[in-house]
């Protein structure tokens, strides 16, 4: 009976193993076509731009023979496909294109900003994860006091716009009490005053998606509480530290890292703003330049980045979601 009760696990693990292969090719390969989809919409547009591209990326004191010599190293004198054939051919070989300002490489400008940019959306990821036990707390004290206040704050921190949190936490925090660092990101060879310099735009990012997680993990959790088998492992004596750690959450969890996954592409586009706002080097900052100096190929390189970023996380998420949870697999047979 052990002997074949060992084979059949071994089946079902092998035949799950396959699956969840199988299930990981397909969302890498859908990511790289939504990446290319994404790439080629944003190269468009950026050449959909009335006037002539060279006039608009070198203004109007540019000489003639200078304008032709960035139409012919950025192919603008070939038709659009082949414009586009050139541009991807430089994606695949590493080759991001050159800053029109400075003749940098793209990619070097983009992996020098890069790391700001990672230790904001990493840090906000981290902090949001304050949600879970919040709502995890909150579901199990339903209708109590913590649960009516954390619900009132957690809707109008969510309603309110990153750009006006951020404002507000510079003005009290920096400006009044003189607890932070206005401006800046710190000396990156020093810890604590890297990390001192992070707190607040941190925040800014975070604290409306502690609140939304909260929210969205209580009312998982409120109904992973009623279903069957939590309600037949408390009638076999389990603690309930037991019952919720290893029969609720469990599940209560899973749009969670879903919703984390998503988040994603917000706590980017939140970057943005916070890196202006407080003066911070970064994607956010480099984009916001790039435009303003109509930096064409940085802009490009810029987004591309941020899109395998976002992609990638949603592609992360849609991964530990189906590990966790079988169901994920059955429904993408």
């Amino acid at each position: 009976m052990g002997v074949h009760s060992t084979e059949f696990n071994s089946l079902g693990l092998s035949e799950r193993s396959t699956k969840m292969v199988g299930y990981t090719v397909k969302r890498i390969l859908l990511a790289i076509l939504i990446i290319a989809c994404a790439v080629s919409t944003m190269f468009l547009m950026i050449h959909a731009v009335p006037g002539d591209p060279a006039n608009v990326m070198l203004g109007p004191r540019a000489t003639p023979e200078i304008k032709e010599a960035l139409r012919s190293r950025l192919h603008l004198d070939q038709p659009l496909t082949t414009q586009l054939y050139y541009f991807f051919k430089g994606l695949v070989s590493g080759n991001f294109g050159f800053d029109i300002r400075s003749n940098r490489p793209v990619l070097d400008i983009v992996l020098e900003q890069l790391p700001h940019t990672l230790m904001l959306v990493f840090s906000a990821l981290v902090v949001s994860t304050l949600g879970v036990p919040i709502g995890c707390y909150a579901a199990i004290h339903r209708n109590g006091i913590f649960d009516r206040v954390v619900g009132a704050i957690s809707i109008s921190i969510i309603a309110m716009p990153a750009i006006v949190i951020g404002l507000y936490m510079l003005l009290f925090f920096s400006v009044e009490l003189g607890l932070f660092p206005v401006i800046g990101a710190g000396n990156s060879d020093e810890w604590l005053n890297y990390l001192w310099h992070l707190t607040l735009p941190v925040l800014t990012i975070s604290i409306a998606w502690i609140g939304y997680i909260s929210r969205l993990v209580r009312a998982s959790m409120i109904e992973v509480l009623g279903q069957n088998h939590v309600r037949m492992a408390r009638a076999f004596g389990l603690s309930e530290v037991t019952v919720m750690s290893r029969y609720a959450l469990r599940i209560a969890v899973l749009p969670s890292i879903t919703m984390m996954g998503v988040s994603v592409a917000f706590i980017l586009s939140s970057t943005v703003i916070t890196e202006i706002i407080f003066a911070r080097p970064g994607l956010g900052s480099l984009l916001f330049e790039s435009v303003l100096s109509r930096n064409y190929p940085l802009v490009m390189g810029t987004v591309l980045v941020s899109t395998i970023f976002i992609v990638g996380g949603t592609t992360i998420a849609d991964l530990v979601n189906a590990a966790l949870d079988p169901r994920a697999l059955k429904d993408n047979d």
